[in-house]
């Protein structure tokens, strides 16, 4: 919605990228907050971004998930961050 795109899951971990793309992103996100920064910051580079189908089992917390609510917060955080600054 911040960066006016369609996708669907992007905190799925599966990322590919040309090179010249990443080598003009500068990432100071470690964490969760990685994948929205990424995101913003290559659609404001207007490049293409396109979402293709994976085969994703996720884990619970009983299989050893380990994020919780504040790994959202600062998620949503990140979003706002590097879309409207």
């Amino acid at each position: 919605m911040a960066t006016n795109l369609n996708l669907t899951n992007m905190e799925a971990c599966h990322k590919m990228s040309r090179r010249e793309i990443l080598q003009k992103v500068r990432s100071e996100e470690k964490r969760f907050g990685f994948e929205p920064e990424i995101v913003a910051k290559t659609a404001q580079m207007k490049a293409r971004i396109y979402e293709v189908a994976i085969s994703y089992h996720g884990r619970t917390y009983a299989d050893g998930k380990k994020t919780t609510w504040r790994d959202d917060v600062h998620a949503l955080w990140c979003i706002l961050r590097y879309n409207f600054s």
